[in-house]
């Protein structure tokens, strides 16, 4: 299965894309949707919903996971992150995909096997998980660590479904 993983933001909006065969993870694509600074907010949100529709149409993935927004003690940046996120979660869900959402500590947690770990432990993880990926940047290599996530979870739902109709 194609899994897309995206991390929103309003400066630099991370996404990666893998593929999952039972255990094994497979890179596929990275990289960085990066509106412009300058720009209104509306036009900044259709650049990364377009930029998200780019990489759905290039790469073809079945399901789609967002990390959740966590709230900073600026409400105005938790708001503005909010808008970010849902241009992400809306690309995905238009295009017909399931659309998951991953907390941020689940998918440091998931990936690293701590809650707390910082983006250079996700970046060296997502390198061993993904041996041989040339990552674009902290965003995709956080990106790429919410579709791992996804796959983890999914994998064990799966699981859980076949044990329940045994």
């Amino acid at each position: 299965m194609r899994l897309l993983g995206i991390d929103p933001g309003l400066l630099h909006t991370g996404w990666g894309v893998i593929d999952v065969d039972g255990n094994r993870l497979s890179h596929v694509a990275n990289g960085t949707i990066d509106p412009p600074r300058d720009g209104a907010m509306a036009d900044r949100l259709r650049f990364i919903f377009e930029g998200l529709n780019e990489v759905l149409a290039a790469h073809g993935p079945r399901e789609a996971a967002v990390e959740e927004t966590f709230v900073n003690k600026n409400p105005d940046t938790t708001l503005k992150l909010g808008l970010a996120r849902g241009a992400a979660l809306l690309a995905p869900a238009l295009a017909g995909l399931p659309v998951h959402e991953y907390a941020t500590r689940l998918v440091k947690k998931s990936v690293v096997g701590t809650g707390k770990a910082d983006k250079g432990q996700v970046g060296m993880m997502i390198s061993v998980l993904l041996p041989g990926a040339a990552i674009a940047g902290e965003d995709a290599a956080d990106a790429l660590a919410v579709a791992i996530c996804h796959a983890h979870h999914a994998a064990t739902a799966v699981a859980q479904r076949r044990e329940v109709h045994a």
